[in-house]
């Protein structure tokens, strides 16, 4: 079978696991990575830093696919511009999905979404475009999880939750059943909801409880 061509965009330790599970499915070639101009011809787990940003275009019409390496901890801005780039262009972005996961065939992921080592997703839950489903991840039956948005590692999204765009789930925090989370969210490393959030903030502890502005 041929492989689709790849290009990843963005180099750091987020690349270095995406190179992970793009290896492990088994459904691309890396053709290289895009990143700062100062660091063409570096490496990444054997993959060249090929050039940068402003050559997403020239790859684009020479055939390529691409998926969006950059990490994303408190700010999505970086990675939802490089998508918008990606979008307007046309350019396509398939979703990745580790051969160590579980993913429902019944579950709807969206285009540029990488789902990691590990994952779970269950059947009738959705996941939008653009995200990162972290190593060891579970996303529960009938869950949605919105565009632009980072569930990290061993977080948890219960039953029929519902995380909004642009959000951030620290590790190891947990989304009761039925709770909704509002757009562009950041809950703390361990932090657990247990009721629906509709202003925007950073929440931790358990229950979660928004930080108040210093």
């Amino acid at each position: 079978m041929k492989k689709e061509k790849i290009i990843l965009i963005g180099g750091g330790g987020h690349c270095k696991s995406c190179i992970d599970v793009i290896e492990s499915s088994n459904l691309y070639s890396i053709h290289g990575i895009l990143d700062l101009p100062e660091l063409f011809g570096q490496k990444i787990l054997g993959y060249k830093i090929i050039g940068n940003d402003n050559e997403i275009e020239k790859f684009h019409r020479e055939g390529f696919s691409f998926l969006i390496t950059l990490g994303q901890i408190k700010s999505v801005d970086k990675r939802k511009k490089i998508f918008d780039i990606l979008e307007k262009i046309g350019a396509k972005q398939p979703y990745i999905i580790s051969n160590k996961a579980i993913v429902s065939q019944y579950a709807e992921i969206e285009k540029g979404s990488v789902v990691m080592h590990g994952v779970i997703i269950n059947a009738g839950a959705k996941v939008g475009k653009n995200c990162i489903i972290n190593s060891g991840a579970l996303i529960e039956h009938d869950a949605e999880i919105g565009s632009h948005t980072h569930i990290s590692t061993h977080a948890i999204v219960n039953g029929d939750a519902k995380v909004g765009n642009e959000c951030f789930l620290g590790s190891n925090s947990c989304i009761s059943s039925q709770v909704k989370i509002t757009d562009k969210i950041i809950i703390g490393t361990g932090s657990l909801v247990l009721q629906d959030i509709f202003n925007e903030g950073t929440y931790v502890g358990n229950p979660a409880k928004k930080l108040k502005n210093k």
